[in-house]
């Protein structure tokens, strides 16, 4: 196999294709494709059914990087409660996921990341590795070359200052008076997305509390100048918007020292109160970890002790973000994702051919009905009168569910045949009619909330950490317009906007961005059969641009991958990477969708797909493919390697799921037509007047 070499990087990969001809395969290869992806689509399905928990969900681990892990020893640290057993077990997975050039990386065979690099550094000292350690020297080394900790991100100086290793007013500053502001004035917490919200609101408290614990030991080894860690930098112009952010930050540095502090106790309190209030019934915050952790540690400086049910269970629910490997190392999830992956794995499974009513699918759709969040949560501050019915990604999280899950999971649901089909419709009723009514002012939809989009959150420069609102994506979008679409409502004006903005977001290659996954094949896999499904046929313009695109960047092994570099250097990087099976599940799921069955680039997918197939049934997947923040934090869903090269290969075997369902249905009598059920109740009949 032929390969490029990025000479910024040094990163050897797989080189595109020239663009694949539409012709179909007749090669004696080409002839035992077919059986070679069946025999790949039986093992999958095995290996997938069994890994099924008994209460009806799938769950693979979600991996990120080792700040997660560093983080939580220095919560211990901080609270007192560290033990040895978990500090080694911790310090273990974090010197496995150190680099060859002693940096850490925030995605497997990426470039090394200074603030993830600091993290764990600090985390190993506090294990008892010593800075004169060879992996310490050369990270310590690093580090320094690339400006020290005064270069690293805020979050990583925050967790610094909390021990005294960096100044509190070398922060910015975040007043937990902002917990005040209206709805309509800019840079309320509802301007934040709802994962950056969450973490904001108590690292108010934090920051207006500046709390200092002894420090363990001294980081003058992580400073290029430990008599001046904090060196002078120039102030961005007045007309810039750096500037006037960092003008407005050093005002508010000034306010703090003249706020009554009866106002700033009160403004804690009701940041405390809101704190509080959006904690799950599991303890946790949002689901997630950063929340929960930030939470944690400003309730304890408002007097909270360890023993209080609030702290005791949000420490508890931490414990569960804690996967313990087979060779005694100790990772932790930034999150759980059962709803997810549990859709996924239900649509993947009936797509490659399950029968609709198998006990198990039948169990599945069971735990994802009793998922379903029917109380208002943060998404009805902008949206008061909408009455709720959608899903969360996580065990529990009520407050935030969320638009893409509620959207697949619909779809989901609709594959299966259940034994109360009036339940199921209610709960898909509920589910169309708030997802439309969650519909941005443009046409498209974001992940949690309504026109999530003022420019000016990520402007603060306490927001240095990745993003922090939430706009309309392309991936969500094609979500929904499919789930729409399979509901009969692919004619609905809504829907048709939905379209248009899809349509209007195409990239000039014919590709589209992605949001949630890597990036570009995540983007058009999601988009071309939400198009096709509403009705676009494949000879439409936009289809043939993406399919001439994933032609274009098929390896030439025959898969596809992306690198995450796409989301900095798109240029260099867009559709470009070492194969996938996640990411060949994705283009081949488009292409299949646009008509292309039995062409070369087609054929040549899943016979990758086939020939890389282990034999338990898996695929062998260490490349992060998912997203969490573009490029900032990057995510790899162990379930994606398993559930999308099934659905491709099911699709590639049995066509369009949905099809078949409506040629299944039963005919109205004398007229040959095919009849579609409406949900009672919370209907779609009520989601068409809506």
């Amino acid at each position: 196999m032929t390969a490029t070499t990025d000479g910024s990087t040094g990163a050897t990969l797989p080189s595109r294709a020239a663009a694949a001809s539409h012709a179909t395969l007749t090669t004696p290869e080409a002839a035992g494709v077919p059986e070679a992806a069946a025999r790949a689509a039986r093992r999958a399905t095995d290996y997938l059914l069994s890994k099924q928990d008994a209460e009806g969900w799938w769950k693979g681990d979600l991996e990120t990087n080792v700040t997660m892990d560093a983080e939580d020893l220095l919560l211990r640290q901080f609270l007192g409660i560290q033990d040895e057993k978990t500090t080694q077990a911790a310090a273990k997975f974090i010197r496995g996921e150190q680099r060859e050039d002693g940096t850490w990386a925030t995605f497997y065979g990426g470039p090394g990341e200074l603030s993830t690099t600091i993290e764990a550094y600090v985390a190993l000292r506090l294990a008892g590795d010593t800075p004169e350690a060879p992996h310490m020297a050369k990270a310590a080394a690093w580090i320094r070359e690339r400006g020290g900790i005064a270069a690293s991100r805020v979050f990583t100086r925050t967790w610094l200052a909390l021990f005294g290793w960096w100044k509190w007013e070398d922060l910015p500053e975040m007043p937990p008076e902002l917990i005040w502001f209206p709805k309509w004035m800019p840079l309320n917490i509802y301007d934040f997305g709802c994962w950056a919200r969450q973490t904001i609101v108590p690292l108010t408290i934090v920051s207006a509390k500046r709390p200092v614990r002894p420090a363990p030991f001294a980081l003058d080894e992580l400073h290029t100048d430990p008599a001046d860690p904090n060196p002078a930098k120039p102030i961005a112009p007045l007309v810039s918007w750096d500037g006037a952010f960092q003008r407005l930050d050093k005002g508010l540095q000034q306010l703090r020292k003249v706020v009554p502090r009866r106002v700033r106790k009160a403004a804690m309190n009701a940041a405390a109160r809101w704190i509080i209030e959006r904690q799950e019934n599991d303890g946790c915050w949002g689901g997630i970890q950063p929340p929960a952790v930030y939470s944690i540690i400003a309730l304890h400086l408002l007097g909270y002790d360890l023993e209080h049910p609030v702290l005791r269970e949000g420490l508890a629910s931490l414990d569960r973000f804690a996967v313990w490997r087979e060779d005694g190392a100790r990772m932790i999830e930034a999150c759980q994702s059962p709803v997810w992956d549990t859709c996924l794995a239900t649509i993947a499974l009936v797509d490659a051919g399950l029968p609709a009513d198998h006990p198990q699918l039948v169990k599945a759709a069971d735990w994802l009905l009793g998922e379903e969040i029917v109380r208002p949560g943060d998404w009805s501050v902008r949206r008061p009168q909408l009455p709720p019915g959608g899903w969360a990604f996580e065990f529990h999280n009520d407050n935030y569910p969320d638009i893409d899950d509620t959207a697949e999971v619909s779809l989901a649901l609709r594959r299966v045949r259940h034994h109360d089909p009036e339940r199921v419709d209610r709960s898909i009723g509920r589910a169309v009619r708030w997802n439309l009514g969650m519909q941005s002012r443009d046409g498209a939809w974001g992940a949690f909330d309504v026109d999530n989009t003022s420019p000016f959150p990520n402007r603060l420069p306490f927001c240095d950490f990745g993003e922090v609102i939430d706009p309309p994506s392309a991936d969500v979008t094609a979500h929904v317009v499919e789930m729409l679409a399979a509901e009969g409502l692919a004619d609905d004006p809504r829907t048709r906007r939905g379209i248009a903005w899809l349509l209007a977001e195409q990239e000039e290659n014919g590709a589209w961005f992605g949001r949630w996954g890597v990036n570009y094949i995540y983007g058009t896999g999601s988009v071309v059969p939400a198009l096709t499904a509403a009705g676009l046929p494949g000879s439409h313009p936009a289809i043939r641009r993406a399919v001439a695109w994933l032609e274009s960047v098929q390896n030439d092994d025959g898969g596809w991958g992306e690198d995450l570099r796409s989301y900095k250097h798109v240029r260099e990087w867009c559709g470009r990477g070492a194969s996938t099976p996640s990411q060949t599940g994705w283009a081949l799921m488009a292409l299949l969708a646009a008509g292309e069955k039995g062409s070369e680039a087609v054929e040549r997918g899943v016979k990758w797909l086939a020939d890389n197939q282990r034999e338990d049934g898996t695929w062998d997947e260490p490349y992060f493919t998912g997203t969490g923040f573009p490029w900032d934090f990057s995510i790899n869903y162990h379930l994606y390697r398993q559930v999308f090269p099934l659905t491709a290969l099911g699709r590639y075997l049995h066509g369009d799921p949905f099809e078949r369902q409506l040629l299944a249905k039963t005919t109205r009598s004398g007229t040959g037509r095919t009849e579609q059920a409406e949900p009672a109740g919370s209907s779609l009949s009520e989601a068409k007047g809506s």
